[in-house]
């Protein structure tokens, strides 16, 4: 919607998990690198785990693009809430497999063939499972029983487990105990440092074709790193309104007022985004000051009522939403 004001080829601040837009911390470089080791050396169980939005699923994508069909099959399971029987059936089904038996005995015979098949045609069997933390436990027991397919050279399926920081603490489970000591490769993410938080808007701009200088100031960035808790996905999502909210004004730049807007608009204000972890060397330390000092004086539309985490009172106006005030300003609805 704002592409052409900016001078861009695409929206650079899109939610999806876009392979094209991959930003490489330190850390998501060592986790692309120890994906595609795991699958091509066949070393059977990977794990990656990250928080949420930091982009575990734009890895597995990218994962997806660089190894090419002539050395893998990939099946990927993105919605992991599914009883045994239903998760290998989409395994196989997934897997290109479109006459799946009934029969388990059927089923099991079936991918142990397809797997046979592909290792003497030099091909690599994965399986990528998304959103592994919220796998059952007999749905792990299930997978666990399927690294049995393996030959003296190795695994015949290579299977990638990857969740949110609540899938390591359920493979500490007793009960998956066995599950646990087959992991061959174990994989993190962490948020975004300040100084990262900068280069990956950069990034992203320059990505989407950008012919114009980055729109955003030094200290909107500063906000924006702030608020973001250095998640990608969050960064996105402020960025993305924020250019909206400046080009439905006009404006050419992003600035601090815009932030805080954008910000106040998708509930961050009190700086509890839910996605950090405490005590993480990557992570961005909780604003020291109360957010009503970042608010410009001439802010208006907000509640008399303080919102979460602001000491002062703001003008008594009722607050419209964000996009209410674009339309606004576009003459697209009444300002009252």
């Amino acid at each position: 919607m704002y592409e052409q004001f900016f001078g861009l080829q695409k929206n650079p601040f899109v939610m999806s998990p876009d392979p094209g837009f991959l930003f490489l911390t330190v850390r998501h470089r060592e986790a692309l690198a120890g994906l595609t080791y795991a699958i091509l050396g066949r070393k059977g169980f990977v794990v990656l785990t990250g928080e949420a939005g930091t982009g575990k699923t734009t890895l597995l994508s990218t994962i997806l693009q660089s190894i090419p069909a002539s050395r893998a099959h990939f099946s990927f399971v993105l919605n992991p809430t599914l009883t045994p029987a239903e998760f290998l059936e989409l395994t196989l089904m997934d897997f290109g497999i479109t006459e799946v038996p009934s029969s388990k005995a059927q089923r099991l015979m079936l991918l142990q063939q397809f797997l046979v098949d592909a290792h003497k045609q030099g091909k690599v069997a994965v399986l990528i499972i998304d959103e592994a933390h919220k796998l059952g436990a007999d749905v792990l027991e299930e997978i666990r029983l399927l690294t049995n397919f393996e030959t003296s050279e190795g695994k015949l399926l290579q299977i990638v487990l990857a969740g949110q920081s609540e899938l390591s603490n359920l493979l500490k489970r007793e009960d998956l105990r066995q599950l646990r000591q087959r992991i061959a490769v174990r994989l993190s993410v962490q948020p975004l440092s300040e100084n990262e938080v900068e280069q990956y808007v950069r990034h992203r701009w320059l990505r989407a074709g950008a012919s114009q200088q980055l729109p955003f100031r030094a200290e909107a960035i500063t906000r924006i790193s702030t608020w973001s808790r250095g998640i990608p996905r969050v960064v996105n999502a402020i960025c993305d309104n924020a250019l909206l909210l400046a080009y439905g004004a006009g404006e050419s730049s992003v600035g601090v007022s815009e932030i805080l807007e954008v910000v106040a608009d998708l509930d961050l204000l009190d700086g509890s985004n839910g996605f950090s972890r405490p005590g993480s060397p990557y992570s961005i330390a909780a604003p020291q000051r109360s957010p009503s000092e970042y608010l410009p004086p001439q802010a208006a539309g907000w509640e008399q009522t303080p919102l979460r985490g602001v000491d002062r009172d703001l003008p008594a106006k009722p607050r419209l939403s964000l996009l209410t005030r674009w339309a606004v300003r576009l003459g697209l609805a009444p300002s009252t």
